[in-house]
């Protein structure tokens, strides 16, 4: 077994990548403090090749070096805009037909594992501040919530870590 060499992967130049099919899937975030975090999302969107990401309130947008650290050009190749209030955004998507879906601890919400994404709906994914979550005004208008079972003391990801997580498995699910 040997480590592939980058020219082996088969990587999509920016262009290609711009031009490819997107999966019906966007991803908001609402208030994210961290620049890595906000990089960190692009990365993954850009592995998961989905529409575009929002970004809103205080989450901080490109170019900022900060930001590419972790995006590592990905903020070049996804789609992103930015918006002061979340509201909206999920109002817009809302009306785009897009399932509203908060990845937060809600009194209703859904494990990970038990939600099956359907391959016809498009999807609207939102991720929240560091410290205080998805804004309590976007939980309630959300088509769901999921939340990723834990097991630790903390219950409580980083949020770039959680966006990788529920785009696997949606990808999983849409790909089986």
């Amino acid at each position: 077994m040997r480590k592939l060499k980058n020219e082996e992967l088969g990587r999509l130049s920016v262009d290609e990548y711009k031009a490819e099919e997107k999966r019906p899937i966007v991803i908001v975030l609402d208030n994210v403090r961290s620049m890595h975090n906000v990089g960190s999302a692009f990365r993954t969107a850009d592995a998961f090749r989905i529409e575009r990401v929002y970004l809103c309130g205080i989450t901080a947008k490109p170019p900022h070096r900060d930001i590419n650290k972790t995006a590592l050009g990905a903020t070049e190749s996804v789609a992103w805009t930015h918006r002061e209030k979340t509201k909206e955004v999920v109002d817009e998507l809302r009306e785009a037909d897009y399932k509203v879906i908060c990845v937060e601890q809600a009194d209703e919400s859904v494990p990970l594992q038990d939600f099956m994404p359907y391959r016809d709906c498009k999807y609207c994914l939102i991720f929240g501040n560091e410290v205080f979550g998805v804004e309590e005004e976007i939980v309630a208008q959300a088509d769901t919530c999921l939340e990723i079972p834990q097991f630790g003391t903390k219950h409580s990801l980083n949020v770039s870590v959680s966006i990788g997580i529920v785009m696997w498995d949606f990808f999983k699910k849409l790909e089986d």
